[in-house]
């Protein structure tokens, strides 16, 4: 991003949190290594007077099944994502999925956010791209994440 060579977006992974036994400890140490990183990072994007035009999204490949399987949980619906940055308004979007078993997809948490409202609210709000172009349909954007 310092060299502004002209790309405006980066795209890195870190994993796995496929892991499906031990996940407590796991996920900890995965989770301990993801935010150490995210603090450099934000620390750097300061240090360069980048902070105020970058948003950070990060979310899962995956969800997680809410039945235990014996060791951990199996892949399921509905994942998680968080989107950092200056031009943010902070908070939580979207409401916590229900566990009651009737308000299950198949044993799975059913989602309550579309994550390509996500994707086209960064498309058009923050870098200005028409995301109809991008996604092929009209996603409903989501005003209120963004911080001015």
């Amino acid at each position: 991003m310092s060299a502004d060579l002209g790309t405006r977006i980066f795209y890195t992974q870190h994993g796995s949190f496929d892991t499906h036994t031990n996940e407590l400890v796991n996920h900890a140490k995965l989770w301990n290594e993801v935010s150490e990183a995210v603090e450099c990072f934000w620390e750097d994007l300061n240090e360069l007077g980048q902070a105020d035009d970058t948003v950070i999204w990060m979310f899962s490949e995956f969800g997680r099944r809410i039945e235990y399987n014996g060791a951990g949980t199996d892949h399921g619906s509905g994942g998680v994502a968080f989107m950092i940055g200056n031009p943010i308004k902070g908070g939580i979007y979207g409401d916590y999925p229900s566990l009651k078993p009737a308000d299950q997809l198949d044993g799975d948490v059913h989602y309550n956010t579309e994550y390509r409202d996500a994707y086209a609210t960064i498309l058009d709000d923050f870098m200005h791209v028409d995301s109809e172009w991008v996604l092929k349909k009209k996603f409903n954007r989501m005003p209120e994440l963004a911080a001015n």
